[in-house]
């Protein structure tokens, strides 16, 4: 049953609802009243006007900062400020006014001679203003971004460095060797982010003791950047400083200073790597390679032995060898110092310290200590290709070793020049040639470069080129051993016997010498000089030389003799063998059957004859 509807209670309900409307248009005018109040007070004008221009100061702080110098909280302080005065400017835009006398308080001001409406005109044409800047410097920075876009796609080395030696600055002389592997160190570990090139040791070493302008290191070593420092060492305590310098204009673009322990010279060697990266915009395709730490007495120690082996005496190079095994006492999972000793040991092989065949057991222990502690580091697998190559003939494994390597370390100059070596010894003359170029165009300063480019450019007969190459190594290290014989040999293969000679006699390696005289003389027809020469050899250079003696005597068409001497070689693994492939002075031999056996019996012949 539907209950009667009594009248009094529907008046009473009609009128309930539309108090309640009432209230909810009211609340609805009030909340179009407050919207309206907002625009007529010109808030959202200021809003937007105040958003533009925070935009345009934002990019400009961006541009300009670096170009002043600023440390990097600058930009971020300023946009501190720009946000924090955003909720301050929409208060202000709502409870002042510009009036033609000046700045007042909006309830101040009467309605009828509000001058807001021509306010708010102004305020557009402002916010029309800002926009027009803020689309210009939007179409600038995009065509500087396309621009910069395509000059990177043209200029492959805009990110390069050399890290010069540090200066040392301790009051012992003696602690060179601290500040010479420190900068090693940093050279080491900016050359593992393959977007970066790094020149090498030898090429950055050549400015030491040198007065020099950046602009002449920029220019000799084709490099953007430059990493210099100076090293204060005393007890416990290192004082670091270092700075980045922009090579175009000479530019202090970072620098810093660290007073720390020892212990702490490894993270510092991290913040310099990850400062570099962030100053030059590297972009890493993968994490940022950190030093690898160890104990600081270790460290010192293994930096000692560093430093000897680059004096490569007989007596620097024992001296190398204990002081890297006491470094392994102290910490033996130090993997740098297991490829260390391996390379004094193949240091001590070269220049006749100990036996190859003594010498091969030993570094590849140390070679494969390394890979069993970390079987991702690079230098212990170019290391092991070394001695393989040249101590184990063991060419095949090798060649797996140095791709390896290549892979690990694409961009190191270093193992590409040791990779080139290996290519064209075993055969592929032409990748061998394109690796020793890239090497030498990569670090116009690297000495090693040159003598393997010469080397691959006699494999392919090209005496005059190879000629050039060796000048070029002689012009940058003119007491470098070896330099003047590779450069008469080459000289010998072009036919300039009389050059040959005058050259020879600059040689600082007797052997190489005695070598370079009786190959030189007998070719220029001087028989008598030439067997005085080899005479000379037999008396003074016996045990190690077996290659030299084999060359001498191919030359001169003794060939019995040559064959006798080569196989001593292989017997003794002497690292001469690998040129067995396309030494100029072996050609006599070639047809051989004897000579054509131990080739093959060597396995080093890892391409078809046919490759170049």
């Amino acid at each position: 049953m539907v209950p009667p509807v009594i009248e009094s209670d529907f008046d009473t309900f009609e009128g309930v609802i539309w108090c309640n409307l009432d209230v909810s248009i009211g609340r609805r005018k009030k909340r179009m009243s407050l919207f309206a109040e907002l625009k007529r007070r010109n808030v959202f004008r200021v809003a937007i006007a105040y958003i533009v221009l925070a935009w345009i100061l934002l990019q400009v702080g961006d541009t300009m900062a670096p170009a002043l110098h600023l440390p990097d909280w600058a930009n971020s302080l300023l946009a501190f400020f720009i946000i924090l005065g955003f909720p301050l400017a929409m208060f202000f835009a709502w409870a002042f006014e510009m009036t033609p006398d000046g700045l007042k308080l909006e309830k101040n001001v009467d309605r009828d001679v509000s001058i807001t409406p021509t306010t708010g005109r102004v305020l557009d044409r402002s916010i029309i203003a800002l926009l027009v800047v803020a689309l210009g410097y939007f179409l600038w920075d995009s065509q500087l971004s396309s621009s910069s876009v395509e000059e990177s796609t043209v200029e492959s080395d805009q990110h390069s460095i050399a890290v010069l030696p540090f200066v040392n600055m301790s009051s012992d002389a003696e602690q060179e060797y601290f500040s010479d592997g420190l900068s090693e160190e940093l050279l080491n570990l900016l050359a593992k982010i393959p977007q970066l090139r790094v020149t090498s040791r030898s090429s950055a070493f050549s400015f030491k003791g040198k007065a020099f302008k950046i602009s002449d290191v920029g220019r000799e070593l084709n490099v953007t950047h430059v990493l210099e420092g100076s090293v204060r060492k005393s007890g416990n305590k290192v004082r670091i400083t270092v700075q980045l310098i922009k090579v175009e204009n000479d530019a202090h673009i970072w620098s810093n200073t660290w007073d720390r322990n020892l212990d702490d010279v490894f993270a510092i060697q991290d913040e310099i790597a990850a400062a570099v990266v962030k100053e030059l915009k590297v972009r890493l395709l993968g994490e940022l390679p950190q030093a690898i730490a160890t104990d600081a007495e270790s460290y010192s120690l293994y930096l000692r032995a560093r430093h000897a082996l680059y004096q490569r005496t007989f007596e620097s190079l024992g001296r190398g060898e204990i002081l890297i095994k006491r470094a392994l006492t102290i910490d033996p999972e130090y993997v740098p110092a297991w490829v260390l000793l391996g390379s004094i040991y193949g240091s001590q092989a070269t220049v006749g310290l100990k036996y190859p065949v003594d010498v091969l057991p030993l570094a590849s222990a140390a070679a494969n200590k390394a890979l069993q502690i970390d079987p991702n580091f690079g230098p212990a697998h170019a290391m092991l290709a070394r001695i393989l190559a040249a101590f184990g003939q063991d060419y095949g494994e090798a060649k797996r070793e140095m791709d390896i390597a290549l892979s690990l370390a694409p961009n190191e100059v270093r193992t590409i020049q040791q990779a080139s070596v290996l290519e064209y010894v075993t055969g592929n003359y032409a990748e061998g040639l394109r690796l020793a170029t890239l090497a030498a165009t990569s670090d116009p300063l690297y000495t090693s470069a040159y003598s393997a480019l010469g080397y691959a450019l006699l494999f392919l007969d090209q005496p005059e080129l190879a000629v050039e190459s060796y000048q070029k190594l002689l012009e940058i290290s003119p007491n470098s051993i070896g330099a003047s014989y590779y450069l008469s040999n080459a000289l010998v293969q072009a036919g300039n016997f009389e050059e040959a000679l005058e050259v020879i006699e600059n040689e600082k390696l007797d052997g190489f010498k005695h070598t370079g005289l009786a190959l030189a003389h007998y070719s220029a027809g001087h028989q008598a000089e030439s067997d005085a020469a080899l005479a000379s050899m037999y008396a003074v250079e016996i045990d190690g030389w077996d290659y030299q003696f084999a060359i001498v005597h191919a030359h001169r068409g003794e060939i019995d003799e040559a064959i006798a001497a080569l196989e001593n070689a292989y017997r003794n693994r002497d690292p001469g063998m690998q040129l067995v492939l396309g030494d100029f002075f072996l050609d006599r031999l070639r047809d051989d059957p004897r000579f054509i056996a131990l080739v093959d019996r060597m396995g080093i012949r890892l391409y078809p004859a046919d490759v170049l």
